[in-house]
């Protein structure tokens, strides 16, 4: 099952293939290191991370930790007073989690413009008192990254970058491929989210100027209550405009899986094991700054994504825009932003198969999250949502973000959580058999950002979400908003 990452996410700094420009965190690093001016190897007159380094090897150690308290009222809503009074599930919840993120990493020039590089780490993680999901004082040490690879000059031009073992992989804007690993329940840290890397991951990537191929094959770090033995490859294609903007196309067989989709057939749930495995993804994807003078800080996006598998005559699909425009100029450098996200539910009213499989996509509020809170329950499958989005910078340390969604269902009486197939009709029926009106959710949330310095970032934010009537009419009764906040502090050396 994907990884829901709602509370913030750790800065690794770390480039991934697939994803070949920086993203808003390491952006926000490199700043960091601008405004306080000399690095840690300058002020102190040596590296203490820098364990080796001659004419042609280098090894590095690596060390990232944090801490993030999260509180939660009237967690889902307090559908469990309705759906399961007698469970003992507390609505509201305060909990404390931690991870320690160790590394080590080398990289050896040889003669002919070679390199061999690779990379070891672990995650501990641990969650003191009883998070969202009921769970309480847990936590697990996995192995996290542990891959070799070599990069090899081809003549003049060209550069095939070859690896293989654990690591992480993100392609295109994270729709599909992204967080390779799981947190939460007997691992802890299920807000942090620390894991990112596959358990296996075999990735050629070969660049010729401004355009990457990438060839993959991963294995994602799952559970071990929820492994369903899934094991995916496929082509990445991506041009990146020097000038700014990218333009690619993914494609995503899953080879192995057990997972299994849900159906209504007839009226009736119905679940369809092992049918992920043989289902097809392409996903086309792009970003463009087309215009020049007063529109310059204009940006535009697009991701579109059909489905198909014959087996169990499935088709699907699901796409995102975006618009948005940067006041550079303007106090505070403002960006507004607003993104209309869509993923096809199964129309109960054919005997084919309609469900999107987001697979692994990124679930931060930042990029895939279909609402903040919301997203929590409702997963990118038969939902959409209309995204609004401010930021403002006071200072380069300080962002403030503001971020509203509005968050409703594709096909009505059809199942809205991935594995969950029935279906509403009774006094005593459930969410997850769907809903009978569209409107889910109101999501509201506000997030504080500060660089403290080059290797510390703190991050506090607090979030609203607002039952719709698909909601409201599922669960009649008392339908209190969900309400939390946040706050938490890494350290990234």
């Amino acid at each position: 099952m994907t990884q829901h990452r709602m509370g913030p996410r750790p800065t690794t700094g770390m480039r991934t293939a697939g994803a070949r420009r920086p993203g808003r965190r390491r952006m926000a690093a490199l700043a960091a290191a601008a405004l306080v001016g000399p690095t840690l190897a300058t002020a102190q007159g040596a590296d203490p991370f820098l364990l080796h380094e001659d004419n042609s090897t280098t090894v590095r150690a690596t060390l990232q930790f944090g801490a993030n308290l999260v509180s939660e009222g009237n967690l889902f809503w307090n559908l469990a007073d309705f759906a399961a009074p007698g469970s003992g599930f507390d609505s509201d919840a305060t909990w404390l989690e931690i991870y320690v993120k160790p590394g080590l990493s080398f990289e050896t020039a040889l003669d002919n413009g070679a390199a061999i590089y690779g990379r070891l780490s672990a995650v501990a993680s641990y969650t003191f008192g009883t998070d969202a999901f009921d769970v309480s004082d847990t936590g697990r040490l996995t192995l996290e990254e542990s891959y070799a690879g070599v990069r090899l000059p081809l003549g003049d031009g060209p550069v095939l970058d070859v690896s293989l073992g654990a690591r992480e992989l993100r392609l295109g804007t994270g729709m599909l491929i992204s967080d390779g690993a799981s947190d939460g329940f007997e691992r802890g840290a299920l807000k942090f989210g620390p894991r990112r890397a596959w358990e296996m991951a075999a990735i050629a990537e070969l660049t010729a100027g401004d355009t990457t191929g990438t060839l993959f094959y991963i294995d994602p770090r799952e559970l071990p209550g929820s492994d369903n033995g899934n094991a995916l490859a496929g082509l990445d294609l991506r041009y990146d405009d020097p000038a700014g903007g990218y333009l690619g196309l993914t494609y995503v067989n899953v080879l192995e899986s057990r997972a299994p989709y849900p159906q209504v057939v007839g009226g009736a749930p119905n679940i369809i094991p092992g049918a992920r495995e043989g289902t097809n993804t392409l996903n086309l994807y792009a970003r463009t700054n087309p215009f020049a003078g007063a529109l310059e800080g204009l940006y535009l996006t697009t991701d579109l994504a059909y489905q198909w598998n014959d087996r169990i005559d499935l088709t699907s699909w699901a796409g995102r825009v975006q618009v948005g425009y940067t006041f550079a100029d303007a106090p505070w450098s403002p960006t507004i932003s607003y993104g209309y996200q869509t993923f096809s539910g199964d129309d109960p009213d054919t005997p084919e198969l309609e469900r999107f499989d987001p697979l692994y996509y990124d679930g931060s509020p930042s990029a895939w999250a279909t609402g903040s809170k919301s997203a929590m329950v409702f997963i990118n499958s038969n939902v959409q949502s209309h995204n609004l989005a401010l930021s403002l910078q006071p200072t380069q340390r300080d962002t403030f973000t503001f971020r509203y969604a509005h968050v409703r269902a594709n096909e009505l009486g059809s199942p809205l959580q991935f594995g969950q197939a029935t279906r509403p009709g009774g006094a005593g029926a459930d969410l997850v058999t769907g809903v009978t009106d569209a409107h889910l959710s109101d999501d509201f949330f506000i997030e504080y950002r500060r660089i403290i310095n080059r290797n510390t970032f703190l991050t506090a934010g607090i979030s609203v979400a607002v039952p719709g009537e698909g909601i409201r009419s599922a669960f009649p009764g008392e339908d209190p908003n969900w309400v939390g906040g946040f706050v938490n502090v890494v350290f990234n050396f």
